[in-house]
């Protein structure tokens, strides 16, 4: 086959383009400038210039052709917008499930065409999942790598973009990808893994908030008996479960809870945590990526499980569906992260089978506190 990579100069993607010449694919790598570099190179070192530099590289060790597309202005209007849009309204986004969806198998998938005909049969990613056609349909699931598993990020794909998918990385744990890398002789076999939100590289989150939606200072109040604590730059540098970051002294202090009307980020101390956790949760935008599933559970039972992000850990979860197309779901297990934003995706053991953005955090009493 011929095969389109979608190549980040990492370790990952690399591994991926000699996994699939290895299996006798024809391969053109495919490098995507998404990076705010020139608007926000003000705030520091962004690291596209060292991922390009070691993309050619490994094309060039490889004997592989490279190709540059720059979506930067797609993914501004597609994912930037939008994620500096649900900040403002105090809430948690995850900006790579957008990006999945709308530009790396999305736009790049339709400039792939104006470019290209119909030349490629596939594209493929580093990233850790699988694919299986049954029944007439692509199904998604987990990695066998429980820790690297990113299925949280791809839940939104639909079935013709995961018809032209490959994840040649799914079946593998990362401690092989990295022998796999020596193997190769890959340039960037030391190279550290990224973290944190894939625009941005080393540029500070915060940072790259402030410099669009600036600062409005508030107090930090104890949720327990209203006492301020201190301040805070804006309430869209936390998180519903954040610890860090508050500078907050006689901690452990969590964010469980934030108040638009007031401009006040609410905490619990670490003793008292227990009593904020959230075991049920309203979601919209519900994603099915084949059918939706049979969503009949026997009272008491916890048939599915849910990640409410980026985690190994995936609680036992009861999912039903409201009047208007939204689910509710109750987990087995209280959590005290569960923020307005956030996705949440829906699993049956290996199985990825769609998600959606949590909507609200309910539990059976909460018109009966004041300020939920």
């Amino acid at each position: 086959m011929k095969v389109a990579l979608l190549l980040s100069g990492g370790v990952d993607s690399s591994v991926a383009l000699h996994l699939l010449k290895e299996q006798g694919h024809e391969v053109t790598a495919f490098y995507l400038k998404i990076w705010l570099e020139d608007e926000l190179s003000f705030l520091g070192h962004c690291p596209w210039e060292d991922d390009l530099k070691y993309a050619r590289a490994v094309c060039q060790a490889a004997e592989v052709d490279l190709e540059i597309i720059s979506l930067q202005r797609q993914y501004h209007e597609q994912v930037v917008h939008w994620a500096l849009d649900e900040l403002r309204q105090g809430r948690t986004p995850s900006p790579d499930i957008l990006c999945n969806r709308r530009v790396k198998f999305g736009v790049f998938l339709e400039k792939l065409k104006q470019h290209h005909g119909d030349t490629f049969d596939k594209v493929a990613s580093g990233h850790y999942a699988r694919l299986r056609h049954r029944d007439g349909a692509w199904q998604l699931l987990k990695g066998v790598d429980p820790v690297k598993d990113q299925t949280y990020f791809l839940f939104r794909l639909d079935q013709q973009q995961l018809a032209r998918c490959l994840f040649p990385l799914g079946d593998y744990p990362k401690s092989e990808i990295r022998q796999l890398a020596q193997r190769f002789h890959l340039p960037n076999q030391q190279r550290k893994d990224s973290q944190g939100i894939c625009f941005l590289g080393k540029i500070r989150f915060d940072d790259f908030v402030a410099s669009y939606l600036g600062e409005e200072p508030g107090e930090i109040r104890d949720v327990e008996s209203g006492r301020r604590l201190g301040r805070h730059r804006g309430l869209w540098f936390h998180t519903i479960g954040q610890r860090k970051g508050l500078g907050l002294a006689g901690g452990p202090w969590y964010v469980v809870r934030k108040e638009r009307a007031s401009n006040t980020v609410l905490v619990a101390h670490g003793d008292s945590l227990l009593k904020h956790r959230q075991d049920s949760f309203h979601l919209e935008e519900v994603h099915w990526i084949d059918q939706p599933p049979d969503l009949v559970a026997t009272p008491g039972t916890y048939p599915l499980q849910a990640r409410i992000r980026h985690s190994p850990v995936a609680p036992a979860a009861a999912v039903h569906g409201d009047p208007h197309g939204g689910l509710e779901v109750h987990l087995s297990e209280p959590d005290a992260g569960i923020a307005d934003g956030q996705s949440a995706v829906i699993y049956d053991g290996d199985l990825c089978l769609g998600g959606g953005t949590i909507a609200s955090r309910w539990t059976p009493d909460a018109a009966e506190r004041p300020g939920c």
